[in-house]
């Protein structure tokens, strides 16, 4: 897969972003993570702000990788985003404890590290598995707040 360069315009949430590329709009969900909901505070804000600060610091510019199934139910590009040193945005939300692992089939790339990045934020206890973490995961939470 090649990979194509971006602008992001907005991160909507801990693991959706609004890119610009090739001069088109595209709402885009992060694969193989899964970042607290909105309302599943104070995390799913944490989370947002800290995909945020990632971004800024790359002055909002990133590559984009697309894998197997391009498109998922929302009709959102499933992306994987570098930056320009090639660090990998979604394994550093999983590394970073802002995120849990979500693996969707066929798009599993990138597992064996997404899954070595959770183990690493797990054993040191950081972010969203600290003391403080959080306390039902986004998949649990969303079916208890389906969306309208």
């Amino acid at each position: 897969q090649k990979s194509i360069e971006a602008r992001v315009i907005a991160v909507n949430d801990g693991d959706t972003v609004t890119l610009v590329m090739n001069n088109r709009e595209y709402r885009t969900r992060l694969i193989g993570l899964d970042a607290p909901e909105m309302g599943q505070e104070p995390w799913g804000e944490k989370a947002r702000e800290h995909l945020r600060k990632l971004l800024k610091e790359n002055h909002w510019r990133v590559s984009v990788e697309t894998d197997i199934e391009e498109y998922d139910k929302y009709n959102r590009l499933r992306v994987c985003l570098r930056t320009n040193d090639n660090t990998l945005i979604n394994e550093r939300m999983l590394l970073d404890g802002f995120a849990v692992l979500f693996t969707i089939q066929p798009n599993s790339k990138y597992v064996d590290r997404f899954v070595k990045a959770q183990r690493f934020a797990r054993q040191k206890k950081i972010g969203i598995w600290g003391p403080d973490g959080l306390k039902e995961r986004p998949v649990d939470y969303k079916k208890k707040h389906p969306r309208e």
